[in-house]
């Protein structure tokens, strides 16, 4: 291989993904019971198969269509945004922006607002995902710290500002670590990028999934936000969408020019028959998915419930949101040392902490994926597991 053939030095300094790491494990074990996966159990509502039956019928349903989403499903948008979070759309100043997942708009963003050497603001945790396309972007993550509990810390965030910053992202309710962010830490946050000149963007794709009466409070709907707030939405978690590729964001309209641009080079136009599907989910509404909510409370206090008998050997703040719950072990091994004999020696697998930018050994719990009678198998074999290897 020539050193022309060897890779541009931009991806060989891109972290590797952990999820397929921990897959080829589970590929080796297939017993094993993963509580690794951020998906939901349950299958999307019907209304979505109604949708896609009633497509490709039409020439033009396989034509390329507008970049920013089909009509139907942005309108349909502006309406969820009102009734759900609260966010009346501005047209005069922002507007929704459909993508190929939120994964893709946070790219998109990236890519818009970041310079080669520029920096965004991600707290610690972060989603690795976001912090690798931040490289990808010849950017840099810059890490500020959250409380003991992963709790948003405004004035951390101020601390790691600089004049290279251009954005600060926030993730309610919180991957990997469930937590949900105050509303007035947010403010402060959302009010802080004011002040610098810089862009709020708020990553909501766990936006239904809350428990104990915790609510989820979207920074767009704060005074005076419009022009300097990003908010991203996904239908991969409430609808159970996750393989369609479908997400929208909302965006300052001096924005949009650049996500045009953008979204014509990378995917010309989302997948049309999933914004029908995302169509069809907005039918089914914010209704379907809290359905499931309880149970999904439910089954975190059953998996909370087993860490416990570990006692100082493993440390998990009580998550509000999402369906994670981060553990802290008390171990010197290597967190990928340790979800590797949970595969081999337990048959169970969790997400190593290293991969959210976590320095100790902690590995992400997800309860979302699984019935409730199998996180529980699975969380007897995780706790049995951890017993021997951290003994």
């Amino acid at each position: 291989m020539t050193e022309a053939m060897a890779g541009s030095a931009r991806m060989q300094a891109v972290q590797a993904p952990v999820i397929p790491d921990v897959a080829a494990l589970l590929r080796e074990c297939p017993e094993a019971i993963s509580l690794g996966q951020g998906v939901v159990h349950y299958p999307p509502p019907p209304q979505v198969f109604d949708a896609v039956r009633q497509f490709g019928g039409q020439a033009d349903d396989h034509h390329y269509r507008e970049a920013a989403g089909i009509a139907p499903l942005c309108d349909g948008l502006r309406q969820k945004l009102s009734a759900d979070n609260g966010i009346v759309l501005d047209e005069a100043t922002q507007d929704v922006f459909v993508t190929a997942g939120s994964n893709m708009a946070f790219y998109h963003i990236v890519l818009c607002l970041c310079d080669p050497g520029d920096e965004v603001v991600v707290m610690s945790p972060f989603y690795f995902n976001h912090e690798m396309a931040i490289a990808m972007a010849n950017a840099k993550a810059v890490v500020a710290e959250t409380d003991a509990r992963y709790g948003l810390q405004p004035d951390a965030v101020r601390d790691v500002i600089t004049p290279r910053t251009r954005a600060v992202v926030t993730i309610s309710p919180n991957n990997p670590s469930g937590a949900v962010y105050d509303e007035d830490a947010l403010r402060q946050v959302n009010e802080l990028c004011c002040e610098k000149g810089i862009v709020h963007i708020s990553d909501e794709a766990y936006e239904y999934f809350t428990y104990d009466g915790v609510r989820h409070h979207s920074p767009a709907t704060f005074s005076d936000s419009a022009d300097h707030t990003v908010s991203l939405f996904s239908f991969s978690k409430s609808y159970a969408l996750a393989n369609w590729r479908v997400g929208y964001m909302v965006a300052p309209r001096w924005l949009l020019r650049g996500l045009q641009k953008s979204q014509d080079t990378i995917l010309i136009c989302p997948p049309v028959v999933s914004q029908h599907a995302a169509l069809g989910a907005l039918q089914a509404g914010r209704s379907y998915c809290d359905a499931y909510i309880e149970g999904l409370e439910r089954v975190r206090s059953m998996a909370l419930d087993h860490l416990s008998v570990l006692g100082d050997r493993c440390t998990v703040p009580t998550s509000d949101g999402a369906f994670y719950l981060l553990a802290r072990l008390s171990s010197q091994l290597e967190p990928m040392q340790v979800v590797e004999r949970l595969v081999r020696e337990h048959g169970v697998a969790a997400i190593p902490g290293s991969g959210f930018g976590l320095q100790d050994c902690y590995l992400r719990i997800a309860y979302g994926a699984l019935d409730g009678e199998t996180v529980a198998l699975g969380m007897d074999r995780l706790v049995q597991g951890l017993r021997r290897i951290l003994d």
